[in-house]
């Protein structure tokens, strides 16, 4: 489990092919990598990967077919930045949300606005994630948790403040821009509920107590 708190923007040294997947070697310099080991979890852009080699200042994953098909990690090239995140520890401050780090989705920048100092991003998104996502819900986008400002047909609306831009690959989107989509832990919980028969939760009575709109 992560929280969508960046802890550091790392830079991609490589990218081989090993056996038809994906081996990503990742410069961490800006990463505290003393607790970290061989097989433990880090979030690369939002993508739990598994840690299978380490240098004092690096990292490396391998990344399966289906997580390529599934995120954008597959578009990365030498050079690329990617928003870094070690696997939530107990006792850890929750800054952000409960992210898995199991992409549901691409979604994809179509509009940049500057709105004083910060920024408002329209992220469209593939239909069925729609129905997760609602006004002033969680939602984790490459990795960064998010709070939903509005939402549209076809898609919703972000802020980003200054500090969420410097520290984060968020500053470099523009339209067009692929970027992984995580909704809330809650919401997919909820719609698993929902069908079962002899339950007492209905869209009614989540619709009256705020869980969904």
């Amino acid at each position: 489990m992560f929280t969508g708190i960046i802890a550091a923007v790392g830079q991609l040294k490589s990218m081989q092919t090993v056996g038809g997947d994906i081996r990503l070697h990742i410069d961490s310099a800006g990463l505290d990598l003393n607790d970290v080991k061989l097989g433990d979890s880090i979030a690369v852009n939002g993508v739990c990967l598994t840690v299978v080699e380490k240098a004092s200042r690096s990292l490396q994953f391998d990344v399966s077919q289906e997580t390529l098909q599934r995120s954008s990690l597959g578009q990365l090239k030498t050079g690329s930045e990617a928003n870094l995140e070690k696997a939530l520890a107990v006792g850890d401050r929750l800054g952000g949300h409960l992210v898995s780090g199991h992409v549901d989705g691409l979604g994809e920048v179509m509009g940049k606005t500057a709105a004083a100092r910060s920024w408002q991003y329209k992220i469209k998104v593939p239909a069925a994630l729609e129905r997760y996502i609602a006004e002033k819900g969680s939602i984790t986008i490459d990795g960064v948790s998010l709070t939903v400002n509005g939402v549209f047909e076809g898609g919703f609306e972000i802020n980003i403040i200054p500090h969420t831009l410097e520290e984060t690959i968020i500053k470099h989107y523009q339209i067009g821009t692929k970027v992984n989509l995580e909704v809330d832990l809650i919401a997919r919980y909820l719609e698993r509920l929902l069908p079962q028969s002899g339950s007492n939760i209905s869209r009614d009575f989540l619709s009256q107590h705020g869980y969904i709109r």
